[in-house]
């Protein structure tokens, strides 16, 4: 069994395939859950742009996310 590393979203490099781990709760996680963002998704990151915003795409759905947001997010790479 490999124990994969847990990373926060800002980290991912373009065209990484990530799977959630944890999402913080409150409004954030309510906004996320609204988009269809839950833990355990499997997500590609399409861009991390230089502030860091991370452009994410499920499905054939982008969304990006500010850095405060994305760096709370925990993810895997898959």
């Amino acid at each position: 069994m490999t124990i994969k590393k847990s990373i926060q979203l800002t980290k991912c490099k373009k065209y990484d395939r990530l799977q959630i781990i944890s999402i913080p709760d409150g409004v954030h996680r309510s906004q996320l859950i609204r988009f269809g963002i839950i833990e355990g998704d499997i997500i590609m990151c399409m861009e991390n742009l230089l502030g860091g915003t991370v452009v994410i795409k499920k499905g054939r759905q982008e969304i990006a996310i500010g850095s405060k947001l994305a760096n709370k997010i925990i993810v895997t790479k898959v």
